[in-house]
């Protein structure tokens, strides 16, 4: 009798040890299962903040290229306001330069 309850208690051990196995394999299976799911969803996040980030960039770059037309025409306005002012400046005082020049040139020393 001592044997027959020791042979059914090496039978529980085994049936113990099996269900064990299975729980373990159960909980390794979600566990991957879990990490399949965070790394989609992971992905899905990335996508969707680079696709933000790149809307962003471009509205960005859509409003100052449509200001750079603005600016090249204002540069542009600048420029010539600048160009007339040197222009005058340089005629106010041409005449003295001149003048200037050909005493220098002429001035003979000894």
């Amino acid at each position: 009798m001592a044997s027959n309850r020791g042979h059914g208690g090496i039978q529980q051990l085994l049936a113990a040890e099996q269900e064990a196995q299975h729980i373990v394999a159960a909980a390794r299976n979600a566990k991957m299962a879990r990490l399949r799911q965070a790394k989609e969803e992971a992905e899905r996040e990335i996508a969707e903040h680079r696709a933000q980030v790149e809307r962003e960039f471009q509205r960005k770059l859509a409003e100052s290229s449509g200001d750079s037309g603005a600016n090249v025409k204002r540069l542009e306005q600048e420029t010539e306001v600048k160009i007339h002012h040197l222009n005058a400046g340089a005629e106010k005082i041409q005449y003295d330069v001149v003048q200037m020049l050909l005493k220098h040139v002429t001035t003979v020393k000894n």
